[in-house]
């Protein structure tokens, strides 16, 4: 009789171990302070996707540009995510209408023969239905056997939890959202040999004025860089949470693109790693990018314009505002932005963000305890070098527009001796556009993955993407490949030239995120970064080893000449 018993609870048991749910019976997890339904089983690719789960409480009303707070207890009924939720979106008007035209007459050697005025043009773009401030929301898309086994009854095993990836979109800190990217084909691609692959979390943070307000008075009255709070709280769910679906807490690698992997890298430096571990054990930052802003002064500048917009004179009355007021002057403010720039994005605020990462990282003042994979494109900064940038003074209205801050004698070094005005390519330039297109992409773009590698000791891996004419983010379609889907750019810029090369790219990250060590069985060893400064040049036809073109004598520079600007707090 017990043997037939223990028979019997076994054969229950493995039943619901094995158990596969039809789409119209979809599983539930039980999350503590809500019961959530997953949204969707893609039966191609085996997916749970549970979406929309909120991470955080509505920041709305008194919430309003303040660090987020838990979400609140609500077991009243089973939330299905079937809502879509995004946050408040701005697009600059350069990127538009600017931008187009002006890489047109680049690439084609023709001239530029439109208005680089940002006031010469209008723009009224129609609203998405999902904005709501209402927006901090995660998707959590998960391998069928994975999360199968997590909700088994026996408790699984630590060996049977698998890592995570946590994705931070770009989108230059004013647009974007969690739906921009579809793993399924990164996660395909961990699966390789019978693996149970990765789960992917990807999440919502709050955009422009919303999400990066700053200065003297949000300092005192609000939470600068909210939006950094945000992806900290999302983290921080991460680690609470996902081993109700089957992944390790302690296995958790954040992965993120421009303005995602600028993020990251804040993460890196928050609190100047003095808070404790971060919750996260591994980074994968592709062309981190933000333009350093720490003068108070100009972040107060930025504020009281909002303020202006608002037609209000405090934080108080904008809090007390409609949504749709707020919104629709976050959008316009954005899209008068500079050419090249996006009016938000993070600062230094002496707490999350005590200083530039750039003199963190120098000083040592980071989470030490995390391993590092980073990437770049060649040719980052072209698209956002201004019109301007053809004629020889061009370098110096950038200054004007873009640094005003620099002293005299910076720009002394910075015209003369760093990016001297001469076109014979010996200075990594040709033209005067490549000599601006530079500028930007040294102290936006590749020189703080220069900064994260050597203060990591060279113990990391870093890649260069060069397929032509690898500008900013197209190395997007290879990371995000699937097999006969097209990019969602419909351009001919954007699309995979090499399947192969995608697939070596998705091995390299996903190997990373499920060792901590990047291999291929199509590609060559990635091997660490390194005393040499090895980085592995992703090109058409080859992958091939190069020094890292970011060591040179100009990053140098840069990681210590922010001690001079006029403005330095």
């Amino acid at each position: 009789m017990a043997m037939r018993l223990f028979f019997a609870t076994s054969a229950l048991f493995l039943a619901a171990c094995m158990h596969t749910y039809a789409a119209s019976v979809l599983p539930v997890v039980d999350l503590g302070y809500e019961i959530h339904q997953a949204f969707s089983l893609n039966e191609t690719t085996g997916l749970y996707n549970f979406s929309n789960i909120r991470y955080a409480a509505p920041p709305l009303g008194n919430l309003r540009f303040r660090a987020p707070l838990p979400p609140r207890v609500n077991r009243a009924q089973v939330q299905t995510g079937a809502v879509g939720r995004i946050c408040p979106q701005a697009t600059p008007i350069w990127t538009k209408f600017i931008m187009p035209q002006f890489l047109k007459s680049y690439f084609t050697n023709s001239t530029f023969t439109a208005s680089a005025d940002v006031s010469a043009y209008s723009d009224t773009p129609s609203r998405d239905p999902r904005i709501s401030e209402d927006c901090l929301f995660l998707d959590v898309l998960v391998p069928q056997r994975v999360f199968d086994r997590a909700q088994c009854k026996a408790p699984v095993t630590k060996e049977k939890l698998v890592p995570v990836i946590v994705y931070f979109y770009g989108g230059g800190y004013v647009l974007g959202d969690k739906s921009v990217s579809d793993p399924s084909g990164l996660i395909q691609r961990s699966q390789q040999g019978g693996n149970d692959g990765v789960i992917f979390v990807v999440l919502n943070y709050r955009l422009g004025a919303f999400g990066w307000l700053a200065g003297h008075t949000v300092s005192r009255k609000g939470t600068p860089n909210a939006a950094l709070h945000d992806q900290r709280l999302g983290l921080s769910w991460v680690v609470q949470n996902i081993n109700s679906f089957g992944g390790d807490p302690d296995r958790v690698t954040v992965m993120g693109v421009s303005a995602g992997a600028g993020s990251i890298l804040h993460q890196l430096t928050a609190y100047k790693g003095l808070q404790g571990p971060s919750p996260f054990q591994q980074a994968i930052l592709q062309s981190p990018a933000w333009e350093p802003n720490f003068d108070t002064n100009k972040q107060e500048k930025t504020f009281c314009q909002f303020l202006k917009i608002l037609n209000v004179s405090t934080i108080e009355e904008a809090r007390q505002l409609p949504s749709d007021k707020l919104i629709a002057a976050n959008a316009y403010q954005v899209s008068k932005s500079l050419y090249g720039a996006f009016t938000y994005g993070p600062v230094v605020d002496g707490i999350f963000v005590p200083d530039l990462p750039a003199r963190l990282l120098l000083r040592g003042d980071f989470d030490r305890n995390v391993k590092i994979l980073n990437g770049h494109t060649a040719n980052e900064a072209l698209m956002y070098t201004p019109p301007s940038s053809v004629q020889e003074y061009g370098l110096s209205t950038l200054l004007d527009e873009h640094f005003p801050e620099i002293t005299s004698d910076m720009r002394e070094v910075m015209t003369n001796l760093l990016y001297p005005p001469i076109l014979d390519g010996k200075h990594g330039y040709r033209s005067w556009v490549e000599r601006v297109s530079l500028v930007l992409s040294d102290i936006c773009f590749q020189c703080n993955l220069y900064y994260l590698d050597h203060a990591y000791e060279n113990n990391t891996f870093s890649y260069l993407y060069s397929i032509p004419p690898a500008l900013h983010w197209l190395d997007q379609p290879y990371t995000f490949y699937i097999k006969g889907q097209k990019s969602v750019l419909d351009s001919p810029l954007s699309q995979v030239a090499n399947e192969t090369v995608a697939y070596i790219l998705q091995d390299y990250l996903t190997s990373f995120a499920l060792t901590g060590r990047p291999s291929s069985p199509l590609g060559p060893v990635f091997n660490i970064y390194g005393s040499e400064s090895r980085v592995l040049r992703i090109g058409m036809n080859n992958i091939t080893e190069m020094r890292d073109p970011a060591c040179n004598s100009r990053c140098l520079y840069w990681q210590t000449a922010f001690n001079f600007y006029k403005g330095d707090r």
